[in-house]
């Protein structure tokens, strides 16, 4: 009889909203390949909203300008931040943009990163503190 099944901490979930399909693979094999956690889509403030008060998730990561609409990604942050149930998730904006990323730390966020810093150890170690 194994008891592996009560040694194995939960799989690790990462929501990324607002990302292109390439993109979205990128984070995808950056996060699964990285750290072995599922990564779950979604497109903009309602379905992120939804996925978020439907199950747990270790780190949200939100695009600079969403995908669908263009709108602000840093909007997806403020409401996240607002609500009570969800204030504690870490969230991290992507963005090369540092302006951007002092903005949404203001808000609450974590500090995220680029998509041209993918591939550097900083975004590991960054992504490391939630993911393990």
């Amino acid at each position: 009889m194994s008891n592996s099944h009560t040694n194995a901490s939960p799989q690790r979930r990462v929501l990324d909203v607002g990302n292109c399909r390439p993109d979205h693979a990128a984070i995808r094999r950056l996060v699964e390949g990285g750290f072995g956690a599922e990564v779950v889509q979604a497109h903009g403030l309602d379905d992120a909203l939804a996925e978020l008060l439907s199950g747990r998730f270790d780190l949200v990561l939100v695009n600079r300008k969403l995908d669908r609409d263009y709108s602000d990604g840093i909007d997806i942050i403020r409401a996240v931040k607002a609500d009570p149930a969800l204030a504690t998730t870490p969230i991290m904006l992507v963005t090369n943009y540092a302006e951007h990323q002092d903005a949404a730390v203001a808000l609450g966020a974590e500090r995220g990163f680029g998509k041209l810093e993918f591939d550097k150890p900083e975004t590991r170690e960054r992504l490391a503190r939630f993911l393990g």
